[in-house]
């Protein structure tokens, strides 16, 4: 899944990343978009770039291009338990 098919408000998890850049997957790690972390999406523009998480207290801006570099699955309260 990838980020921009997420609802406003949604939170989820980043599970990989796809092939690319390594430099700019590297600058993905370091803004702490690590695998396993937890996201919540709070803006979108209106044709979908970019976008606005808040991951970790921080928000970040992403270009969709960019975002569209994370692999992420949805977390729901029946994820969250297991």
């Amino acid at each position: 899944m990838k980020i921009g098919n997420l609802e406003i408000g949604s939170e989820a998890k980043i599970t990989g990343y796809e092939q690319g850049s390594k430099t700019y997957r590297h600058k993905l790690l370091r803004m702490g978009l690590l695998k396993g972390c937890r996201f919540r999406l709070l803006r979108k523009a209106p044709i979908g770039d970019p976008v606005e998480i808040e991951l970790n207290g921080q928000k970040i801006t992403l270009r969709k291009s960019e975002a569209d570099i994370l692999i992420i699955d949805t977390v729901t309260e029946s994820t969250e338990t297991k």
